[in-house]
């Protein structure tokens, strides 16, 4: 019931101009704002606990985040609109020609990405302008919902793995055909995770793009899409490749190439504060030293 719904819903929003879209996500996000107190306070806290804002400052902030959530999910449904043809003129690459670049050694690529914006268009526009990528899945707690979500997805031509048993194999035989391997680097690793700073507080960071860069001499390349100021589209940014330094300790090493990562994570949301999600268990592993 669930999955007809929503294939039905996003059929329709598909049939949609795209501003009208956008107006409707906009609207949307006032109701979202206004219904989910928890989240709000939520994140109204950590920004201002993180950032240092006022509180005036953190609920401005905070309410732009939840007109770019409304936008965003309308986006996801809009998402069997996409093609190779309209994705130029709604996403926009400031330098794909590091990609290619980084492509071209034939090491794969660690894709690193966070929860900032529309990160689901992100994969879309890459896998749309040729990027070969291939991606895990973050379950969901329906599991309804992660399969209409994988479905959007693969239809844009992305590679999708599934948590579980073959989930490091498959992103392996990605990293060994030299594809782009798209890992989010701002979510908590758990008491297996990385502990690094992440605006002054010690965070469990997924190991997982270090593994990889270890593993394949990969490079990791951030990339970050943001939404563009009028909310029509987005500008997707392509940072320095990071590579992984090799001094024989282990341990060290995935901290130093982690502990880089996250600094990019963290200036880019510094930058474009309003685009991040702020309610998110980012912190949820206390760290014991």
């Amino acid at each position: 019931m669930l999955y007809r719904f929503l294939k039905g819903l996003s059929t329709f929003i598909s049939w949609l101009p795209y501003k009208l879209v956008i107006s409707l996500g906009r609207n949307c996000g006032k109701i979202y704002w206004r219904v989910a107190k928890k989240q709000r306070v939520r994140a109204e806290e950590t920004i201002r606990e993180r950032m240092g804002v006022t509180p005036e400052e953190g609920r401005d902030i905070i309410h732009r985040l939840f007109l770019n959530l409304g936008m965003t999910f309308m986006e996801m449904l809009y998402m069997p609109a996409l093609n190779k043809d309209n994705i130029r003129g709604l996403v926009t690459f400031d330098r794909p020609d590091v990609l290619w670049e980084a492509l071209a050694q034939k090491k794969g690529v660690v894709m690193l990405a966070c929860h900032i914006d529309n990160w689901e268009w992100l994969g879309a526009a890459l896998a749309l302008n040729g990027f070969p990528l291939s991606a895990v899945e973050k379950p969901q707690p329906n599991p309804v919902y992660s399969d209409f979500m994988n479905e959007l997805r693969r239809g844009v031509g992305q590679e999708i793995f599934a948590r579980g048993t073959n989930e490091i194999l498959g992103c392996a035989r990605a990293m060994k055909k030299g594809r782009m391997l798209g890992l989010i680097a701002d979510q908590d690793g758990g008491y297996h995770g990385i502990f690094v700073p992440f605006f002054g507080k010690m965070a469990s960071t997924p190991e997982g793009p270090a593994y990889f860069a270890r593993k394949f001499k990969a490079p990791v390349i951030p990339i970050f899409i943001i939404r563009r100021k009028n909310g029509y589209g987005h500008r997707v940014f392509v940072k320095d490749p990071i590579y992984y330094e090799d001094t024989g300790d282990r341990k060290h090493d995935d901290y130093v190439i982690t502990l880089k990562m996250t600094q990019e994570v963290e200036k880019i949301i510094r930058q474009y504060p309003d685009n991040w999600i702020w309610f998110q268990h980012r912190w949820n592993t206390p760290y014991e030293g």
